[in-house]
């Protein structure tokens, strides 16, 4: 939930209660009140009523910062401190983060406006805010030591700054960033062009979010700050499948996809069902001769990717990290592949001692979704979420993208489990075939029958010679 509903109230009530006819100028000067929010779902994009007007992102897993206007000034303040989150239903991680939550709010901005970012540490040790991307005065960087002191444990730093260009950036900590980053510190800044941009088109949806990851062994609850590699948790916004919202459109929508990556390898980002342009990274708005159709984009550490596509299809699409081990949860790594070893004799032994033992991937890994093996408390299940056809046999960095043509603009509700029109979807043969709508309506006047061959035609193959020249005897 939202903490001080009455300063939330969207953009508009922030920003219309502080206005400087209604407000003296020294609660002008003082702290914007912080606004927190501990819910894990996907929050409505918030439309702004004050300021530069602009096409608001939806976060995936997250929601936007309110802010208030000071004499033509854009305030935010930011709380780093302690969180705890919810990474999928029953399955919580102790974080660090912003505003309630990691990863902490988006912020959402105006090219030429003038921003100011009060950031309140309440973290046990000192912390820094990086402007990843941004082109402002160096001092306002965020890098402990070189351009500014730390934070120090309790107390408030300002940042102000223009945005001077639109793009997608993130803001993460640059001060312990070992510890910090793995903790969960970070948080998506989007700044929207002022006006038409030759670069930048209009779209009916944009979402954002960002890729992390954590190493919390199974039963624990905080993340191993010194894991280099070996991370057994991929998130999209510190949610695992299937704690990870569905992305909702309307077929025929323009759909935009920002991705931050924060973990500490790349991440093939797939699409199915569509192909997408990259339009956009960390760098600003990719020139048009540079874009290519996909349906994977590599995102490496520390870059943005953007992509764009026509949501042309009806269906549920599977959308994720093409790196298999990224759409799993905890797991170990050092179990050996037991696959074709015959050990029942072996098992026998081991149920006098263990009563509970269970054979593990003697076959494969499929049966681990739907094992009913007892797990430690607070563990997210390695392969888990349902499907319309059984288990999805997915975890991780793992959601779809569902297209619907009744979905109303605007609407980002989970319309639901896709209804395949008949003779769509794949089936065991067990002898004739059924008729197939909508190949059969794909293919309508592409060949006619009057121009098509006659079924009766005698086709004559040339054997090759045995012992002759050439080829004879491939």
């Amino acid at each position: 939930m939202v903490s001080r509903r009455n300063f939330l109230g969207g953009a508009g009530a922030v920003t219309a209660a502080v206005s400087a006819a209604a407000v003296s100028k020294v609660a002008m000067a003082a702290l914007p009140e912080p606004v927190l929010q501990t819910s894990p779902d996907t929050m409505p994009p918030l439309l702004p009523s004050t300021g530069r007007p602009y096409n608001p992102v939806v976060t995936l897993n997250g929601w936007t910062l309110p802010w208030r206007m000071n004499h033509g000034v854009k305030e935010f303040h930011l709380v780093a401190e302690p969180v705890v989150r919810e990474m999928s239903p029953g399955f919580k991680a102790h974080l660090w983060g912003y505003n309630g939550q990691s990863p902490g709010p988006t912020i959402e901005v105006v090219e030429g406006d003038r921003v100011r970012i009060f950031v309140t540490n309440k973290l046990p040790e000192h912390t820094s805010i990086h402007w990843h991307g941004q082109r402002l005065p160096n001092g306002m960087d965020g890098v402990a030591g070189l351009n500014q002191p730390a934070i120090p444990s309790g107390k408030t730093f300002v940042y102000e700054f223009v945005a001077r260009r639109p793009g997608t950036f993130m803001y993460h900590p640059h001060a312990d960033e070992m510890t910090q980053m793995a903790m969960g510190m970070m948080g998506f800044w989007i700044t929207h062009p002022k006006q038409k941009h030759p670069l930048i088109d209009e779209v009916d949806r944009d979402f954002v979010f960002l890729l992390n990851a954590y190493d919390i062994d199974p039963g624990a609850y905080t993340p191993k700050i010194m894991t280099m590699l070996d991370f057994n948790l991929w998130s999209w916004n510190s949610r695992v499948f299937p704690g990870i919202d569905t992305l909702n459109v309307r077929k025929n929508d323009k759909v935009r996809i920002r991705i931050g990556n924060l973990t500490m390898t790349n991440h093939p980002i797939h699409l199915h069902g569509h192909e997408f342009l990259v339009t956009g990274t960390d760098g600003g708005p990719t020139p048009k001769s540079t874009r290519w159709y996909e349906v994977t984009t590599d995102v490496a550490v520390g870059q943005m990717r953007q992509i764009e596509f026509l949501a042309d299809e009806e269906g549920d699409w599977a959308f994720h990290c093409h790196k298999s081990h990224h759409t799993m949860n905890a797991m170990g790594h050092d179990v050996p592949t037991m696959i074709g070893v015959d050990h029942r004799q072996v098992v026998k032994q081991i149920t006098k001692l263990v009563p509970d033992y269970m054979v593990m991937a003697e076959r494969g890994m499929a049966d681990m979704a739907e094992m009913t093996m007892p797990l430690p408390d607070n563990t997210a299940p390695m392969m888990t979420g349902d499907g319309p056809f059984g288990s999805v046999e997915m975890g991780g960095m793992f959601t779809m993208v569902k297209v619907r043509k009744d979905q109303k603009p605007g609407d980002y509700k989970n319309p639901g489990w896709f209804k395949h029109p008949p003779g769509t979807v794949a089936y065991e043969w067990t002898g004739a075939l059924a008729e197939p709508a909508r190949f059969k309506a794909e293919s309508a006047g592409a060949m006619p029958a009057k121009n098509m061959p006659a079924t009766d035609i005698e086709v004559q193959v040339r054997k090759p010679v045995r012992g002759g020249g050439g080829h004879a005897g491939h």
